[in-house]
């Protein structure tokens, strides 16, 4: 069940995880986020099976739910 994080906040367009002081996603540049995530994968090669079924295209640490 998603909860509060207080380390990092997630993107709500593209599901990055970034500190809470970052005004814009370094991914996709939107500066929509949410404190609800949880759940998180680390994408180290954009090119992998995981990659690809998450939708990810850069190399990046990613919540898998994001409310």
């Amino acid at each position: 069940m998603p909860g509060k994080n207080k380390e990092f906040k997630a993107c709500k367009n593209c599901r990055a995880l970034v500190p809470q002081d970052t005004p814009k996603c370094p991914v996709c540049g939107s500066i929509s986020f949410s404190d609800e995530w949880s759940g998180i994968v680390i994408i180290l090669d954009p090119e992998s099976e995981t990659a690809k079924l998450f939708g990810a295209t850069v190399p990046w640490r990613y919540a898998i739910i994001v409310k």
